[in-house]
């Protein structure tokens, strides 16, 4: 059972952000390249500590749709085809009250591997 619930969510195309109201009062406003970076998918999170997969050239990256999965999570649609994680509630509530702490740490991981920010895309692998 989630600890808040949305009152609002917003796509903001042009200004790629998803605006987010809770019941508790809070609003955050997420932009697309975090969401994406912090997806909640194996894909990207992996399956155990360890194993998460940096995501680089998401700066440009759009949402396609916002689909509400039952009373308790959203599934985003990204335009660069990923659209395999489940955003709960309370997972977009806590990418809202850290996101500048999650996003200082991103940045920290660009900088100690030398990437730049923002990170270029990276070639697509041949199928």
């Amino acid at each position: 059972m989630p600890t808040v619930t949305p009152t609002e969510i917003k796509l903001r195309t042009k200004s790629r952000v998803l605006e987010v109201a809770f019941d508790d009062g809070s609003r955050y406003e997420l932009p697309f390249e975090y969401l994406r970076v912090y997806s909640p998918s194996a894909e990207v999170r992996g399956h155990g500590p360890g194993q998460e997969q940096l995501q680089l050239g998401k700066h440009e990256v759009g949402i396609r749709s916002v689909d509400p999965v039952g009373n308790y999570a959203v599934r985003l649609a990204f335009d660069d085809g990923h659209d395999t994680g489940l955003y709960s509630w309370d997972y977009l509530h806590e990418l809202g009250r850290t996101r500048a702490e999650k996003w200082r740490q991103y940045l920290d991981r660009l900088e100690k591997l030398g990437l730049p920010y923002p990170t270029p895309v990276p070639p697509k692998r041949p199928a």
